[in-house]
């Protein structure tokens, strides 16, 4: 039997939730879906959303860590726009720590690298045809 899945929502760990959160908004361009503070005032859940995909930003802790934290990184995350050229400029001119310019790539997009303020590496690209075939 196929499973039939409603969902799909990536977690991302930060160490300062709101940081990342108002990162995300201000150099990505996503939208705010909410902060959860305790009843101290400490963030301690976070929703950032692209259309109708959300991303959860969630408190560090244990062995959920941002990759600044360890130095380590074992995945990006790649978000498809409408040009990316545009949105690269948005990312330099917010101070964004780039990782490598717009470049055309054999797998069929034009695509931008960047790291956040906690070490994720976000990969921002429009499609621009189908894959060279390997």
């Amino acid at each position: 039997m196929a499973v039939e899945f409603q969902d799909v929502i990536p977690v991302l760990p930060y160490r300062d939730i709101r940081a990342g959160h108002d990162y995300l908004i201000r150099v990505l361009g996503f939208e705010s879906g909410g902060v959860v503070e305790d009843g101290d005032g400490k963030v301690v859940h976070a929703e950032v959303r692209a259309g109708p995909r959300r991303f959860w930003l969630h408190e560090a802790s244990g062995s959920l860590a941002p990759p600044a934290a360890g130095g380590t990184r074992s995945s990006g995350t790649v978000l498809h726009v409408s040009d990316v050229d545009q949105h690269f400029q948005r990312a330099v001119d917010a101070g964004a720590e780039i990782l490598r310019p717009p470049t055309d790539e054999d797998y069929g997009q034009r695509e931008y690298g960047l790291r956040d303020c906690e070490g994720h590496d976000w990969y921002v690209a429009t499609p621009t045809g189908q894959p060279a075939a390997r």
